[in-house]
């Protein structure tokens, strides 16, 4: 194998692909990254049994063949070369790279020993990338972190025809969004439960794309792709049952407000600076007015008063402040509206458009038990 490819191109390629590749592999050769020359393009494909990534590159192909090498290792090396092209060629057991003046010396990897790639479903249909990076971004903050508890470590994703909705939790917050994309089966009906990790940074790093297509499971199937750009990720499902979650989502609200965003958020970022770890930032909406306040006793105290538009009872709350300003940046609007029923139950964040609440997007926050 002997190929001639641009540094950027191939920078760009291999930090994609070697993304996901794990820091503790099961097997030494799931660390790698398989090479693969043929007509007049270069793929680079990672996996580790869960996500498969692939890249295709376009290249001077002088000798074709394949091989593999450390990810993560020619990640930095191609990080770092200079901005000239990059010639790769396969010596024996070795791979020899030069770029201008530099030169690496890569040892390969057993390529007999590494597991075939899981085969690209068949693609469902395509979405708008800076869409669906956005929608998945919003979504994504409020799963769960907890392995012990894998189902909330994904995005429930719900397809109805040309309607997706994301949802996820961690108990303490749930984040719903609704958004259109372009099915090719207008009857297509689906519930996926992704791991979100997983999710956020395939969204993320295809958001240059004009459109990804969406490859969804066939029935008893458990693995979803996403492809845009010459880059495709397959990823496999998780099991488990997701907690039904629009029974959370209040449908009466004694109380709403309106806050202007950037201000509130900026308020909550510096009254929180006193707020020991764990503890919350009060939020008390009454009299065309939210005023805030973290510390009690002895400790810091921080008190500030933001205008609002209130409608309803007056109402004191409680929140996590990372929590809440999770919520705030996500609505992506210059004015929030908080939907309350009571201190104890949830409050429903959502962002405001020409004073209409933008209800594609839903974030529900659990208050903290209010003492003292």
């Amino acid at each position: 194998m002997k190929i001639r490819v641009e540094r950027d191109a191939l920078a760009d390629a291999v930090a994609w692909s070697a993304r996901t590749l794990p820091n503790r592999p099961s097997l030494p050769v799931l660390a790698g990254l398989v090479i693969e020359a043929a007509d007049s393009a270069v793929s680079l494909s990672g996996f580790d049994y869960e996500v498969s990534t692939r890249a295709m590159i376009d290249a001077d192909i002088e000798t074709p063949g394949s091989t593999l090498v450390s990810g993560r290792l020619l990640a930095d090396i191609a990080r770092s070369l200079p901005a000239q092209p990059v010639v790769m060629s396969l010596e024996g057991n070795r791979v020899v790279i030069t770029c201008g003046r530099s030169s690496f010396t890569l040892p390969t990897l057993p390529l007999d020993d590494y597991p075939s790639l899981p085969e690209m479903p068949h693609s469902s249909g395509a979405i708008d990338a800076g869409v669906f990076a956005h929608a998945v971004g919003q979504v994504a903050i409020a799963a769960g972190r907890d392995d012990t508890l894998p189902t909330l470590t994904g995005v429930r994703v719900e397809v109805d025809g040309s309607s997706i909705v994301m949802a996820a939790t961690d108990r303490y917050r749930l984040a719903v969004r609704e958004c259109e994309w372009s099915p090719a089966d207008a009857k297509v009906q689906s519930e996926l439960l992704v791991p979100a990790k997983t999710l956020a940074d395939t969204a993320k790093s295809l958001a240059g794309a004009d459109e990804v297509m969406l490859a969804l499971p066939p029935e008893g199937e458990r693995l979803m792709g996403f492809e845009g750009s010459n880059r495709r990720t397959t990823t496999r499902l998780l099991d488990g049952e997701f907690p039904k979650y629009r029974s959370l989502l209040p449908n009466e609200s004694s109380t709403h407000a309106h806050v202007e965003t950037s201000s509130l958020i900026e308020a909550v970022k510096r009254v929180a600076l006193v707020a020991e770890r764990n503890t919350p930032v009060r939020l008390t909406f009454g009299k065309s007015e939210v005023s805030l306040r973290a510390g009690n006793g002895e400790d810091a105290q921080a008190e500030e008063a933001l205008e609002a538009h209130i409608e309803g009872d007056d109402i004191e709350i409680a929140f996590n402040p990372g929590y809440l300003l999770d919520g705030l940046a996500a609505t992506d609007a210059s004015t929030v509206q908080f939907a309350f029923t009571q201190a104890t139950r949830p409050a429903v964040i959502t962002g405001m458009s020409d004073g209409a609440s933008m209800d594609e997007y839903r974030y529900l926050l659990m208050p903290v038990r209010l003492t003292g």
